[in-house]
Formats: structure tokens, C-alpha cells, sequence
């Protein structure tokens, strides 16, 4: 799938979610949950959206750089999401790779996941993990 098809596919799912919480905000009429759906599909959207510019390196760069952790991630990515906000600062030590911003990343990721473009595949010390526990990864960049 090309990095185009893949930001389109995005932007469909982003304009069904507005659309379905502002039916569900317009068919529930009152109270706090029809307050709340509309903004979670929003905040959804936000958080996952390819169009904020994360702080990533071509998968080139990240071979070149081999700092011990490389975590291949994609916009959208709910377990990327969860990843990096259970990493928090400490995520700022490993390299981050797009694999929607470089063929060559969704290539390799491929590669180690059966022909999957399955993320975050996080690579440690030159070993590939599929979606491991936020909790390992925390542990290889503490060292």
C-alpha cells in the first residue's frame, strides 16, 4: 500500500468518526454522554493523524545512527499511540522511523513481521520486536 492510499484511507476513517459523533450528538439530544462521543472521535482523529509532523528519521538515518532502540511506528497506529505515551520522555532516546514516510522502513518492516506492516516494531541491539511491552522497551532505553 503506498504512503498516498494509506493518507487517504486515514482521512476516510477521520471524516466517518466526525461525521458519526456529530449524529451521535444530534440524534442523543441532551446530556454528558452526547457531549463527550463528539469530542472523543475528535481527539481520536487529532491523536492519530499523519498530518502532525512527529519527530522522525529515514530508515537510513536510523541504521546509520544505531543508538540501541529504533521503534518503526505509522500515523494512526493506536498501539504507537499507546507506546509513546507510555514511554514518555524517556521515548525521546530512541529513534522513531515513519514507515508511511519511508518505503524502505515499511519495507523492512515487512520483512521481519511475515510480510506485515505490523508497528511499532521496535529494534533493540539489532533484534526485532513485534509490538512488545511498553515496559521492555522502557527497560532497553534505561540502560
Amino acid at each position: 500500500m503506498s504512503n498516498r492510499s494509506a493518507r487517504a484511507q486515514w482521512t476516510n476513517a477521520v471524516v466517518f468518526g466526525v461525521v458519526a459523533g456529530l449524529l451521535f450528538y444530534s440524534r442523543s439530544g441532551e446530556g454528558l454522554t452526547s457531549l463527550i462521543m463528539p469530542v472523543l472521535f475528535v481527539c481520536i482523529a487529532v491523536a492519530s493523524s499523519p498530518l502532525l509532523k512527529r519527530t522522525s528519521v529515514s530508515h537510513d538515518e536510523a541504521l546509520a545512527a544505531s543508538n540501541g532502540v529504533v521503534i518503526y511506528h505509522r500515523p494512526g497506529c493506536t498501539f504507537c499511540i499507546r507506546m509513546k505515551a507510555l514511554l514518555g520522555p524517556l521515548g525521546a532516546k530512541a529513534t522513531w522511523v515513519d514507515i508511511w514516510d519511508d518505503d524502505d522502513a515499511a519495507e523492512y518492516v515487512r520483512s521481519v513481521n511475515n510480510g506485515n506492516e505490523t508497528v511499532p516494531t521496535v529494534v533493540i541491539s539489532g533484534k526485532a520486536h513485534t509490538n512488545p511491552a511498553p515496559s521492555f522497551v522502557k527497560d532497553a532505553l534505561s540502560v
